[in-house]
């Protein structure tokens, strides 16, 4: 089975390092940040679709951009490039949701996916006006799949469960074709829901192993309920033509952060409820005297992105051949679909490109799809960055 790789929007901004300045002072001199504005981010969309990728992963949250608005707004910077949508179901009415992605869906002729949402930091989810526990908001996301598959049959729905009611819940029309559901969650009240809805199951970059034995979970409970899931990771990339460079481009990531930004993010992460992402702390638990491979967890998996960031919190960092032997030992595992990013976006999307994406078609791992060039010439629009 060949792999399916994605890309991310950067839809808080992008730059050179992992947190950047917003408010650089003068003395600091320029801010290296490259705002989220809608001419940056279809460059971003362009390179992704040019090298190859199948989609872009747009996030969910009140620090970045709406997800649905942006992604509509790039349908016409793009001809295949499809878009994952993340969402959060215990904020948007499920009728509204399966109207907005059936409209989405013709509007850009079959090219939305739908990564659902469900919200581990009580604290954000209460931004949206959610009150919910975990545990519950996990209950309602299957009560909001359930309603969202209802409408899509094209008929009248009526549901009433503990969380969510409809009666005749309808749309002007089911999409065709009916976008794939991309889930995420590490509970005990995650797994069972993703086993009954999700297409795709999606884990942050824990070690292959790790991975191997979450999907091994999440197959047997969606076995039970007579389907087959998908499993894909979302993970960043740091690839150069050598191992020793690509090393080096960690280490400026790590200098770039300083103590009290760790401490910080490590304060406000270890406080989550989402399990994932306990499990992505549990991973370098700080450790930013450690050095750059001190940071190592498994050959070529990094984990000094999650020092600062939330969610996804590890790199595969290597040269293109080491990176791509990483892919195919997650695929191994039984990954099928890898979302991938790196700083900055734009940039790091030739270097997989034209990099890792090679190699994997070397080893049969991906179709082999022509990338898609504006002028005949991928070598020079690379150049040109």
């Amino acid at each position: 089975m060949s792999v399916k790789l994605h890309w991310f929007l950067p839809t808080t901004g992008d730059g050179r390092t992992i947190v950047e300045r917003f408010h650089a002072s003068k003395s600091s001199g320029p801010r290296a940040q490259r705002p989220a504005d809608l001419e940056y981010l279809a460059q971003v969309a362009r390179a992704a679709e040019q090298q190859g990728f199948e989609g872009v992963l747009t996030p969910t949250g009140t620090w970045c951009e709406d997800a649905w608005l942006t992604t509509a707004a790039l349908i016409q910077e793009t001809r295949k490039l499809k878009f994952l949508v993340a969402f959060r179901p215990g904020v948007i009415s499920p009728t509204l949701a399966a109207q907005m992605a059936g409209t989405f869906q013709r509007l850009s002729q079959g090219r939305v996916l739908l990564n659902i949402v469900t919200g581990g930091d009580a604290v954000e989810q209460r931004r949206f006006g959610d009150w919910h526990d975990h545990d519950a908001r996990y209950a309602r996301t299957d009560e909001f799949l359930t309603i969202v598959r209802g409408v899509w049959s094209g008929q009248p729905f009526d549901f009433a469960g503990e969380h969510l009611k409809v009666e005749g819940a309808t749309t002007l029309a089911a999409p065709d074709p009916v976008p794939p559901i991309y889930f995420g969650g590490s509970s005990p009240a995650a797994l069972p829901v993703a086993a009954r809805h999700a297409d795709v199951y999606l884990t942050w970059g824990e070690p292959p192993a790790q991975v191997a034995e979450k999907i091994g979970k999440v197959r047997e409970l969606a076995e039970a309920a007579g389907r087959t899931v998908r499993f894909g990771v979302r993970l960043h990339t740091i690839t150069r033509d050598t191992s020793a460079e690509a090393w080096a481009e960690a280490q400026k990531l790590l200098d770039a952060l300083s103590p009290e930004q760790v401490a910080k993010s490590q304060a406000v992460l270890s406080a989550s409820e989402s399990v994932g992402q306990q499990r992505m702390v549990a991973l370098h638990g700080g450790r930013l005297g450690s050095g750059v491979r001190g940071l190592e967890i498994h050959p070529g998996l990094w984990a000094g992105v999650g020092l600062v960031r939330g969610g996804a919190g590890t790199a595969l960092v290597g040269s293109h051949e080491e990176v791509a032997d990483l892919i195919e030992e997650y695929h191994a595992a039984g990954v099928s679909e890898f979302v991938l990013s790196g700083y900055p976006h734009l940039e790091e999307a030739y270097w997989f490109g034209e990099g890792v994406r090679p190699e994997l078609a070397r080893r049969g791992l991906l179709a082999d799809v022509p990338l898609l060039r504006r002028d005949g010439n991928a070598e020079r629009d690379a150049a040109a960055l």
